[in-house]
């Protein structure tokens, strides 16, 4: 393991400071816009800016890493995405939030392709279950420990938006000063949407539903919570337990789908996901501190998996020169579903108060309990025979960098 992570130490690192600085960012901004009184529905507004900003970084990012290299695009978005928390403490208008929310939520989605297409070119396939399942672990740990830290400062101050900034900014050191040789510039890729299905209607599905109930949860968890008590730090520690439940989860339901079959734990995790959220509903009002923060992990650990065995179950079914477009693909499902998530649950929670936020996750995760059965008994042949190792899915399970990655390799063999 050492001698394996030790030829991306210096992008881990990076990394790890990047995603601080992301996590303190997405709990802070709506617990301030809450404090500013914005409407539910801007915030939701808010919080889709984001993933739009995403779905084009990850749509355009490629050519940008293409035409400069890896290096200086780091150094460019890293410059940019630490300027935007800044400008939320300055400027407190939802309008202009929403605009930098997208350019943050570009910059991001390019970032992560430079990350994760470097950790690709450093990995081999002996190593790379190793190397992935490190980085989700570290991903989903930083956002959380980053999202605990709005709990130091006033949100109504600066302090905050200027940590942000810096951890941003800092992040870029290790990258740049990295004496590890940066890797191949990456070739286009087109992706092709109605393949996508033919491959895996299950997978491209999950993919999209996800990324409506995730997209959700980061726009709104917040301003769920706030609902329930003025005190933000439960908008940290519930936030927080909901990412260390959805880490906690990967490796076990990932190892379970290996056994017995993605469908299957995917229907699981999403019955799981469509529980809780009831349970939180009926029961929220009378939960503790304590509780309220359980159901939270709980909800984390069937709703962050799904992604990853969406991904895995669609790459069981395609073929190995189909592997750049199904991972672009779900990428961009997610980020469709991401969009849209937070104003459905917005108008949702406008209607039935704070609770519509799990009202509608409930109601996503149970349409896709309901599709992944039908399609269970639908699809005749096994996925059992095509498994690939749950470890290599984890390199497409947060962004396109497989995407241009693999292209790289199959230019290569021809």
């Amino acid at each position: 393991m050492r001698r394996a992570l030790a030829p991306v130490a210096t992008l881990l690192i990076g990394a790890s400071i990047l995603l601080t600085g992301q996590g303190l960012q997405g709990t802070l901004l709506p617990v301030r816009a809450s404090l500013e009184g914005f409407s539910t529905l801007l915030i939701g507004v808010i919080g889709a800016a984001y993933f739009l900003g995403f779905t084009f970084g990850c749509l355009k990012g490629g050519e940008l890493v293409q035409r400069v290299g890896h290096v200086r695009v780091f150094a460019a978005m890293t410059a940019l995405a630490s300027a935007t928390p800044l400008l939320h403490g300055l400027i407190l208008s939802p309008w202009i939030w929403s605009m930098l929310r997208l350019i943050t939520g570009f910059c991001f989605a390019v970032l992560y392709v430079v990350i994760e297409s470097w950790l690709n070119e450093r990995s081999t396939n002996e190593n790379r279950g190793a190397i992935f399942s490190t980085y989700v672990f570290i991903t989903m740990t930083v956002l959380g420990a980053g999202q605990m830290m709005v709990l130091l400062y006033d949100p109504r101050e600066m302090y905050l938006f200027a940590i942000a900034s810096v951890l941003v900014s800092l992040a870029a050191i290790p990258v740049v000063l990295s004496v590890s040789p940066s890797p191949e510039l990456p070739l286009s890729v087109e992706i092709n949407l109605p393949r996508l299905f033919q491959i895996s209607r299950s997978g491209t599905i999950g993919c999209l539903a996800t990324g409506f109930s995730n997209g959700a949860f980061w726009s709104l968890a917040a301003v769920f919570t706030a609902a329930f008590s003025a005190d933000i730090s439960l908008a940290a520690w519930f936030m927080t337990s909901t990412v260390i439940g959805g880490a906690l989860a990967q490796w076990p339901l990932g190892y379970l789908s290996d056994k017995i079959g993605r469908r299957k734990v995917l229907a699981a995790a999403a019955l799981a996901g469509t529980v809780v959220s009831v349970f939180i509903v009926l029961t929220i009002d009378d939960m503790s501190f304590i509780g309220i923060n359980l159901l939270g992990a709980a909800w984390g650990a069937a709703a962050f998996p799904m992604y990853t065995i969406s991904v895995a179950h669609a790459n069981d079914y395609a073929d190995p020169s189909e592997y750049v477009m199904v991972s672009g693909g779900l990428l961009l499902m997610y980020g469709i579903g991401a969009i849209l998530g937070p104003f459905a649950a917005s108008a949702v929670m406008t209607l039935f108060g704070a609770t519509g936020l799990y009202l509608f996750t409930g109601l996503v995760q149970a349409l896709l309990v309901i599709y992944t059965i039908q399609r269970i008994f639908r699809r005749t042949s096994s996925p059992t025979d095509q498994h690939i190792a749950f470890g290599d899915a984890l390199a497409t399970a947060h962004t396109a960098s497989q995407v241009y990655e693999e292209e790289i390799h199959h230019q290569a063999d021809d």
